[in-house]
Order: structure tokens, then C-alpha cells, then sequence
């Protein structure tokens, strides 16, 4: 009976680590696809001229993000899960002075929530099982990064040169969300 119960227990897991790598293939293939997608609808925004320059700022990336080697796959996908909902709540904002196209931010809105969409089962499995190490740490820096990303945004009156400053900042955090999603690794 013990062995019964024991035999059922492996094939249980073995089925549900082989489950979950397949969503780890599955996810990564998306989540590539995507990123593409949302990198090239950036870039069809226009910018306003070199001046807006002269108002960056450094937003202070967390230094784990530079340092994504450190990242499992668990760990990735709980970045990416913080990463997306914070760039979509940034996207959200007034960039009436900035003549981007509706329908171009509205295709990238569509995009980010279908890549949430795809990570929610694996993030919650995730945080069931308790099974990630630095993602957790990391989540508390995004957040103030994203916090000062918006702060930014208001302070400037949403003018179009501050969000030409933040299209390049989102650019390069697609560029974050390209090197995270390598780690999805079987």
C-alpha cells in the first residue's frame, strides 16, 4: 500500500515538473514573440528632437536587473510578472501631448495583457510552492523604479519631451524583459 501510494506521489510530480517545463518552453516562446512585438510598436512612436536630452534622468534601473544572470526560471517569471502590469500602468497615463497613435498604444496594451495572461498560471504556481530565491527581493526595487518612472511623467505635466525620455526607458526595459525571458529554460 505504501509503495502504491509512494509510486503514484513520483509520478505525480514527474508529471507536473514535465507539465511546467513545457509551459517553461511554451512561456518562452510567448513571451520572445511578444517582447518583439512590443519593441516594435514602441519604436513606431515618434520622439520628439534631441532637446527632450537635456530633461533625462536617471530612473536608478535596480542593480539586480543589470546582474539578470543571477535569475532562475522561477525568479524570472515572478520579474516579468512585476515588470509587465507596472509598464502597462505607465502606458496608461495622459500622453495626449505626445501625438502617438491610440491604436498603436492601444495594440501594445493588448499585447502586455496577453503576456500577463500567459505568466499568471506559472506565477501562481510559483508563489504556491514557494519556489524562487532573489525575484522576491527584486519586486520591492521595480516598484520604486516604476514609482519614480510615474512621478517622473506628473511632475513634467506629461509633456511629450518626458515622454520621449520614458519610451526610451520602456525600450530598455523591453531589452531587460528580452534577457529575463532566456532564463525560461527547460
Amino acid at each position: 500500500m505504501t509503495y502504491r501510494c509512494l509510486l503514484q506521489m513520483v509520478l505525480r510530480l514527474c508529471f507536473s515538473t514535465t507539465a511546467l517545463s513545457m509551459n517553461y518552453s511554451l512561456l518562452r516562446f510567448q513571451q520572445r514573440r511578444s517582447d518583439m512585438v512590443c519593441q516594435k510598436l514602441l519604436r513606431q512612436l515618434p520622439s520628439t528632437p534631441q532637446h527632450c536630452l537635456e530633461v533625462r534622468m536617471d530612473f536608478q534601473v535596480p542593480e539586480e536587473m543589470k546582474q539578470a544572470q543571477q535569475f532562475r526560471k522561477e525568479d524570472a517569471v515572478l520579474v516579468i510578472y512585476e515588470m509587465l502590469p507596472q509598464i502597462f500602468g505607465i502606458l496608461i497615463r495622459d500622453f495626449s501631448s505626445t501625438g502617438w497613435s491610440e491604436t498603436i498604444i492601444e495594440d501594445l496594451l493588448v499585447e502586455l495583457q496577453g503576456q500577463m495572461d500567459h505568466l499568471e498560471p506559472i506565477q501562481k504556481e510559483i508563489m504556491q510552492r514557494k519556489n524562487f530565491t532573489t525575484g522576491d527581493m527584486t519586486i520591492p526595487h521595480l516598484k520604486k523604479y516604476y514609482i519614480n518612472l510615474g512621478q517622473y511623467l506628473k511632475s513634467m505635466e506629461y509633456n511629450s519631451c518626458a515622454w520621449t525620455v520614458v519610451r526610451a526607458e520602456m525600450l530598455r526595459n523591453f531589452s531587460f524583459l528580452k534577457s529575463l525571458t532566456g532564463y525560461l529554460r527547460d
